[in-house]
């Protein structure tokens, strides 16, 4: 049998040895993103690839085709109705400055709304006219008494 002074030893060398595999090696994390090239669009036949750029980009001047910014037998992007000069524009702004842009203008807006609404409308001059007599209810005759009298067809011929 085993002496315990063996045992301990055996012990403390795998917890050390364990905590050695812990700290050098961090098996927790997220492996790194996988470097993705552009792969190939299989529904394009053999069509060349070509880079996203925006026509609305190029300068003005120096094309075959001014209007459309291209010179002729130019290869025409797959995109190539998102990217002419018909499409929609290109952006000005990355759109996460947009959105800053668009938040501060809204929140300005509806700030400006709040101080005309709390701050510059004036107060009532008079207070508001009160009856006595739960409002005039008894003196009318009642609430049931007060009520619009349903219209009928029949009334009206």
């Amino acid at each position: 049998m085993q002496s315990a002074s063996n045992v301990a030893r055996r012990v403390a060398g795998r917890r050390a040895a364990s905590l050695k595999t812990i700290t050098c090696s961090r098996s927790y994390a997220t492996p790194p993103a996988p470097i993705v090239k552009d792969e190939v669009d299989p529904q394009l036949g053999g069509y060349p690839q070509l880079p996203w750029i925006y026509k609305q980009t190029r300068p003005a001047k120096g094309w075959d085709d001014p209007q459309m910014r291209r010179n002729f037998g130019e290869i025409l992007h797959e995109k190539e109705e998102m990217l002419s000069m018909w499409g929609p524009d290109a952006p000005v702004v990355p759109p996460r400055t947009a959105l800053y842009q668009f938040t501060i203008a809204t929140l300005a807006f509806v700030g400006f709304g709040l101080l005309v609404n709390t701050a510059l409308v004036p107060k009532r001059p008079a207070i508001p006219r009160e009856y006595p007599y739960s409002g005039l209810v008894t003196e009318l005759g009642g609430l049931e008494e007060n009520k619009a009298i349903p219209e009928d067809e029949s009334d009206e011929e």
